[in-house]
């Protein structure tokens, strides 16, 4: 193996490792509760905001951003910018509690109210 194949096979490796660990990385939540939020939380326009204030981009920040990219266009996971149009909340719901498709499920990692906040902003994301 020449210099060069070795170094583009050690990058490689090393990019999809980090790519890898770094999809589904959260701090463990153990809410199990299937229970919508409450509907006393204060609410932001188009339910982009969890009751305790976190924002969609936020928890996006923390938990997709690995995976899908920082401008939505994807990369280990599939580009969302266009994702409301592609799918129904009901779908990016499913999605995020469930998994699937090399997807890891979230919804040990996410509270319902957080996840229903990314479903929310996610389903305006329409191209």
């Amino acid at each position: 193996m020449n210099k060069w194949t070795a170094t583009a096979a050690a990058v490689a490796l090393l990019a999809a490792i980090t790519m890898t660990a770094g999809c589904g990385k959260s701090s463990k939540n153990n809410n199990t509760s299937t229970t919508p939020p409450s509907s006393e939380a204060p609410a932001s326009p188009g339910g982009t905001t969890t009751a305790s204030g976190e924002d969609a981009e936020t928890i996006y920040k923390a938990q997709c951003i690995a995976c899908h990219a920082a401008d939505l266009s994807g990369g280990v996971g599939p580009n969302l910018t266009d994702v409301g149009a592609r799918l129904s909340a009901d779908e990016i719901s499913s999605r995020i509690h469930n998994g699937g498709g090399g997807m890891p499920a979230f919804k040990d990692k996410l509270t319902d109210d957080q996840i229903n906040t990314l479903v929310n902003w996610l389903s305006a994301k329409k191209g």
